[in-house]
């Protein structure tokens, strides 16, 4: 069994001191898409929180954010554009001032660019309400995605890619998870097209493989032979009687973007590193969860290995000890850890030099201070709205600016909303 120290090397020769992993999470702290003081504090803070250090999610099309947004100061940031790349910079030597690999998360939202719908501008998805989709859970309009803006979507994959590797970052994730564009097109809940992108479930996976083969050859024509690239995905997507995919489907898809492109990693978004086929389904109108999704006993991360094909995998979802880092690490090549390393920045560094009893696992106005937690955070995690809980919260309310309930936006299932 490998140690939270050893060492990691990556396909290409990219090697990371440990196997922990900062994952990509929201921090609400852009303006304009762009990165702001507060921004670069937290990274810095967090620049020693694993071998691998991941950024929250970049919108890599004007159209594609941002979402998870409820006034200017509190955005989600951008990547679609050059005018963003010296900030870019500024981030990834923030990210790396302490030896670890910065990688960048880059991303559509699709649907859930809610702030675009804040300010009057049009949302997209594969299906839009016109095309008979239907999104009970949005209180604004939704349109379909032309075939021309999907190919400029993916271009644009591309472009943030590129703007990745010009601004130093150590490689670029691939958001395919968590109810965004990508994870929107492969769901037969939100995919009605009938064209080249949706229909079976091989048309619905022609989104996804055609941005990643678009991310692979910028980066095989742009970076260094050592530049990595990972893709996420949650495992499942079930909703009561709305099923977009089963476990099935995503590791159908995961085989055939590993077997076509020579991925470094991929990175299952779940809310507990052990989660299990149907560990999340939401209850039917009966009252009862409908168990022919439970069809296996074996975690996801398990039931992923045989697709990975000489990728990595990582996991990610309630580490928050010793114990449950070195469980998951079991099951996976890195573990993730979200929710605490953002009470505790050291979390990772103090397991490492044997100091886990010094770990700090509750939330306090004083704790703010020393993790650098941007007000966006705070007012998110402040939040009665927000149903991913911190420890700790309500020693926090005091420091509560408004609005900051992510999850009122998103699904309750599997997949880490961040």
């Amino acid at each position: 069994m490998s140690s939270l120290n050893d060492p990691l090397t990556f396909r290409h020769g990219a090697t990371v001191d440990n196997r922990f992993v900062l994952p990509p999470m929201l921090t609400n702290s852009g303006e304009d898409g762009y990165i702001t003081p507060d921004t670069i504090d937290y990274y810095h803070a967090r620049a020693k929180s694993g071998g691998l250090v991941m950024t929250e999610y970049m919108y890599v099309t004007e159209n594609g954010g941002p979402a998870l947004t409820w006034k200017r100061g509190r955005e989600q940031l951008a990547a679609y554009d050059d005018k963003f790349l010296p900030q870019l910079k500024k981030l990834a030597q923030t990210m790396k001032h302490s030896g670890s690999k910065a990688i960048m998360q880059i991303a559509h939202t699709g649907r859930e660019a809610n702030y675009r719908a804040m300010q009057g501008k049009k949302v997209y998805a594969p299906t839009g309400l016109e095309d008979g989709s239907d999104f009970p859970f949005l209180d604004y309009k939704v349109h379909s995605l032309s075939d021309e803006q999907i190919k400029d979507i993916i271009a644009g994959f591309g472009k943030a890619a590129k703007r990745a590797i010009d601004a130093g970052f150590d490689g670029v994730e691939i958001h395919g998870a968590n109810h965004y564009l990508i994870q929107q097109f492969v769901s037969a809940y939100s995919n009605h097209r009938t064209d080249h992108w949706g229909g079976s479930v091989e048309k619905r996976m022609n989104f996804p493989l055609a941005v990643v083969k678009t991310v692979m050859e910028t980066v095989k024509k742009y970076a260094p032979k050592d530049f990595i690239v990972g893709y996420r995905i949650s495992p499942e997507e079930i909703h009561g009687k709305n099923v977009g995919y089963t476990w099935h489907e995503s590791t159908q898809l995961i085989n055939q973007i590993t077997k076509q492109f020579d991925l470094d990693y991929i990175h299952l978004s779940m809310l507990n590193f052990d989660s299990k086929p149907g560990d999340a389904l939401l209850l039917d109108t009966d009252g009862e969860a409908d168990n022919q999704f439970k069809d296996s006993d074996k975690p996801f991360a398990t039931l992923f290995k045989p697709c990975l094909n000489g990728s990595k995998e990582i996991i990610v979802g309630g580490i928050d000890s010793k114990e449950k880092a070195e469980s998951a690490l079991s099951l996976a090549d890195l573990v993730a850890v979200g929710r605490e390393n953002i009470i505790d920045p050291d979390f990772a560094e103090k397991i490492l030099n044997h100091q886990e009893d010094q770990i700090i696992t509750s939330l306090s106005i004083e704790q703010t201070k020393k993790n650098h937690m941007t007000p966006g955070l705070i007012d998110t995690f402040s939040s009665s709205a927000t149903a991913i809980p911190l420890s700790g919260a309500e020693n926090i309310q005091p420091l509560h600016q408004g609005f900051g309930g992510w999850t009122e936006m998103t699904y309750p299932d599997n997949s880490e909303t961040k």
